[in-house]
């Protein structure tokens, strides 16, 4: 208090000063009239711009949830296009029915939006941080894909956090077919560009060109069918010549990577449970022989 006081008692000329000043300004501009309207149009001119400022924060911000949502929905507009293609090409079937069908496959899967907080590209064991965890719904061996395409497979859950290997992980191996083809193969990635990528254990009879795409065959219970990987650059045989090897070049930019979703299928967790008690008694069975 003694401070205090002393204080005032040293500047209590400077306060008289600002008193002052405040007093004759109000003065000024209430009982002036261009002093007035000079002083309303600046004040307009600065909330005007405090306005603009806050808006643009606000448009900022959103921005965040809106790239989910456009996540969100190009998964899903994808899934629609390829399942409606092929409702198209099928001549045997009643249309209705194949809408019916695509409609049932695609409500049994949904997507959990999550933002990457960690990637990597330039290293054989890339991986990959996203800000969902086992609380958020989000369990081991679920697919993540992003707006253009596959991502990768969920590795390890924390209560709010998981990482993922990516495709661009030379441990990296995901079922694939050429798109309306009917072909399936493996996709993996030997390192070097993050662009590109193979597809191996395709058919020797199988018919195909370059320019096509590569989508996930939904043949595992990571990925629904039809998740774009990449368009196939060139054509090369395998290493034993019985089948062939594909180039491919990614549909996913994993350099820009921001926005994902983690895939999750109603029945997930009993199909993981099926193959889990599969996998035990395989395992006795070798036991015992």
């Amino acid at each position: 208090m003694h401070n205090l006081l002393a204080f005032l008692t040293k500047y209590y000329h400077w306060f008289i000063f600002l008193f002052l000043e405040v007093i004759s300004g109000v003065m000024l501009f209430r009982y002036n009239s261009y002093q007035g309207s000079v002083w309303v149009s600046s004040a307009n001119s600065v909330v005007g711009k405090v306005y603009e400022w806050e808006s643009g924060l606000t448009q900022f911000f959103s921005l965040v949830e809106r790239n989910e949502a456009l996540t969100r929905r190009n998964l899903l507009l994808e899934q629609q296009v390829q399942y409606f293609q092929e409702a198209m090409a099928d001549a045997r079937e009643d249309s209705v029915q194949s809408l019916q069908k695509m409609m049932d496959h695609l409500g049994n899967y949904t997507f959990i939006p999550a933002k990457v907080i960690s990637n990597s590209i330039d290293r054989p064991d890339n991986l990959i941080t996203i800000d969902r965890g086992s609380k958020d719904g989000v369990e081991v061996d679920m697919g993540v894909a992003c707006g253009t395409g596959i991502v990768g497979v969920v590795y390890l859950t924390g209560d709010h956090y998981s990482v993922v290997i990516p495709l661009l992980n030379t441990q990296s191996r995901i079922s694939c077919a050429i798109r309306k083809k009917g072909y399936y193969g493996y996709v993996t990635w030997p390192g070097g560009s993050s662009v590109i990528a193979y597809v191996d254990d395709i058919p020797r009879h199988a018919k195909f060109k370059v320019g096509e795409w590569v989508e996930t065959s939904g043949y595992s219970s990571i990925f629904p069918r039809g998740v774009l990987i990449g368009k196939i650059i060139d054509i090369d045989d395998s290493a034993d010549g019985l089948s062939y090897r594909l180039k491919i070049n990614l549909s996913t930019d994993f350099s820009r990577l921001r926005e994902v979703c983690v895939i999750t299928e109603k029945d997930f967790a009993e199909r993981l449970r099926l193959q889990e008690a599969a996998l035990d008694s395989l395992a006795i069975q070798r036991n015992r022989n």
